[in-house]
Parts: C-alpha cells; structure tokens; sequence
C-alpha cells in the first residue's frame, strides 16, 4: 500500500469513529427501542389455575379493560399443576422480554419452598414482581348437623376428641390447607386434614356429611351459606367480609392475630427491564380500578388489590417466612 493509500485509510477510519460515536448520542440502544415500543404483539399469561376456577375467571374479567391499556391481545394459557410449579416454571425459563407472564399465588410463589425438596425454579431469583392482582378470603364452613355451632364450641369440641375431627381442604399444600394447620397450631388442637381436588368438591362433602368440616375459598361456599346448606364458622381474614357481615373472623372468634388469606399476583420472568415492568403494573391497577370489573369480581368473591411492584415483593417475603414456620412446626413434605 502507498503512502497516499495508508493515509486515506487512516483518514476513512477516524471518520467512521467519529460517525459511530455520533450515533450513540442520538440514537438509544437496541433494547430501549425495544422497551419504548412494547408491546407489539400479543402477551401471553400463564394462569396456574384451572379454567373456570376464581384466577381465571378474574384475569377474563381483566383481559379488555387490559387490552385497552396495552393495545395488544392478551392470551391466558392454564398451566395448573403441583400447587403452581408447572406454569411459573414455563415463566421461569421465558425470555425476559415482557411477552410471557405468570400468575402464581400463596403455593408457587412462597409455601412451595418449603413444601417441595426440590423446586424447578427459585422464586425470588427467578421472577420479577409486576404486581398484587386480588386476595380470595376463605371461610370455615361446617355441616348444619354439626353439635359444634360456633368456632369457639368446634374448638372445644377438637380438644376433647383430639384426632377425631376431621376438616377438608382444597388439596395439600394450598393455602387452604395451611389455613387448617394454623388453626390447628394457634388454637393447640389436631384435627385430620383430608385434602380434596379444590374447594368445590371438599364444599360439596361438606354439605353431603362426608366430612363435617372444611376450609374452602368464599366463591365455593357464599351461595351455600346464604341457602343454610353450611354453617358459616369464621372467616380467615384479618377483617369481617361486606358479603358475610355476620360471620366472624377467626381472630375475633378467640384466635387473635389469626389471618390467612389466599391471594395471586403476575409476575415476569427474572431480568425483564424495568420500563416494561412498570407500564404492565400501570396496565394492570387501571384494570383492577375499573368499577365495572370491581363489582364483578366482588361477586365472585374475589377482592382486587392493585399495587407496586415493590408491594408485592415485600408481601410475598412476609408470606414466605409466615408459613415456613407453619410448614415446619407441621412437618409437612410434599414430593
């Protein structure tokens, strides 16, 4: 190469660079472009429920006030499965774009791990809190033949017949279940726990004599306690609820500081940015703010909790370490 030759390149270089570095005051990354047009297409969210159950039913009841928000189509993809481990572990391993979502709730996202000896994913490394979605109280209900007509008399009732009794819940390792062994814990008893496949049939063998008492969501029993087909004992909630203003509260009912409350929330995969976070929480507190959809899921018995990102992460850190100690003081192991 010639002296005029080597100059020239040297030349065309320093110009590139400077042409280069000119670029990069102006024009923002390839992610943040990414992030300003989020989202352009539709958002998948993997409800670790059932079809038809009070999760799903919410999230349907969200999907147009959400679509509206976001102006993309939202595909709900049911993924049930040890107690919420199949679909948040498929949310796990998604990319961390903001297209795949995941619905979890008391099990996937903080008994689990201290249910499961081996889990398929770590709940707090593996995901990114987007926000509370709706707490689900639940209700002791008892059958009317019942000598027990209170809490306080079924008590005294599981102290004189220790392992006699026997109260349902919605499967092993639900919160519901956990609702009975802390009962059982604060209240110094040990009545059986017999698990059901949810809260409807273990509501249904309720009613039927089956079983004489269970601990099941509000949406399963509301219209049964309404109809005098159960007895109302308490409710789990730290507060009497506005659709059983009668029925008391478990710590009112001689069991102070008492509270168990199933509840979900959405989650994005671990690394999802922040900007993307933060216009899903926006999306999703107008959705849970609409009167409308409030109404709605007040009838199902479901109450919205729309919150921050950080709430939610706190929440589900208090919860992990409430029912550690449950789980341990139980002994309870699930494979």
């Amino acid at each position: 190469m010639t002296s005029l030759a080597r100059t020239l390149a040297r030349s065309l270089a320093r110009s590139l660079a400077v042409c280069a570095a000119a670029a990069s005051l102006v024009a923002p990354p390839i992610a943040a472009q990414a992030q300003g047009s989020y989202p352009d297409k539709p958002i998948h969210i993997v409800v670790t429920f059932p079809p038809g159950g009070s999760t799903d039913a919410v999230l349907r009841l969200l999907m147009p006030k959400l679509t509206e928000k976001l102006g993309q189509p939202i595909v709900i993809e049911n993924r049930p499965g040890a107690g919420g481990n199949v679909g948040l572990s498929l949310v796990a391993k998604a990319p961390a774009d903001g297209y795949m979502l995941g619905v979890g709730a008391a099990g996937g996202l903080s008994a689990n791990v201290n249910l499961y000896a081996q889990m398929p994913f770590d709940p707090v490394k593996d995901f990114k809190p987007v926000g509370m979605l709706a707490a689900i109280p639940f209700v002791i209900v008892g059958n009317p033949g019942n000598k027990a007509k209170t809490l306080p008399a079924l008590i005294a009732q599981a102290r004189k017949e220790p392992g006699q009794l026997s109260i349902a819940h919605g499967g092993n390792g639900t919160a519901m279940h956990l609702s009975a062994e802390l009962l059982d814990q604060m209240a110094g008893v040990k009545m059986v726990t017999v698990p059901y496949r949810g809260s409807g049939p273990a509501a249904l063998d309720t009613i039927g004599g089956q079983v004489p008492v269970a601990v099941v969501d509000l949406p399963s029993a509301l219209q049964q306690i309404k109809a005098g087909k159960l007895i109302a004992y308490a409710v789990t909630s730290p507060k009497r609820l506005p659709t059983l203003p009668d029925v008391p509260t478990v710590s009112e009912s001689g069991l102070e500081g008492y509270d168990s409350t199933g509840w979900f929330g959405l989650v994005a995969p671990a690394g999802t940015p922040d900007a993307v976070v933060q216009k899903l929480n926006a999306a999703f507190v107008a959705a849970l703010d609409d009167k409308e959809a409030v109404a709605s899921m007040r009838n199902l018995g479901v109450e919205p909790v729309p919150g921050t990102p950080q709430a939610f992460a706190d929440y589900i850190q208090s919860e992990t370490a409430k029912w550690a100690k449950v789980i341990q003081t139980a002994d309870i192991k699930l494979n």
